[in-house]
């Protein structure tokens, strides 16, 4: 069986998320008005909302929910 292949990831996936995001926008305003420019717009922001709630869910803020 072959190994898998092991990445250490430098920067944070909310990072990676919002600069994928923004990547999706310019890319998409190059296009013009048309469903291939909607489906990048929609794919930016789905990594924005993505960004977001793994922001969220890695805050030290967060706690479990108390059980009773």
């Amino acid at each position: 069986m072959a190994e898998r292949r092991r990445v250490k990831q430098v920067r944070s996936l909310e990072e990676r998320l919002a600069e994928q995001a923004v990547k999706l926008k310019e890319h998409a305003a190059n296009l013009p008005a048309g469903v291939e420019r909607e489906k990048l717009l929609g794919k930016a922001r789905l990594a924005e909302t993505g960004a977001h709630l793994t922001g969220w869910l890695t805050s030290p803020g967060l706690r479990p929910p108390k059980l009773t």
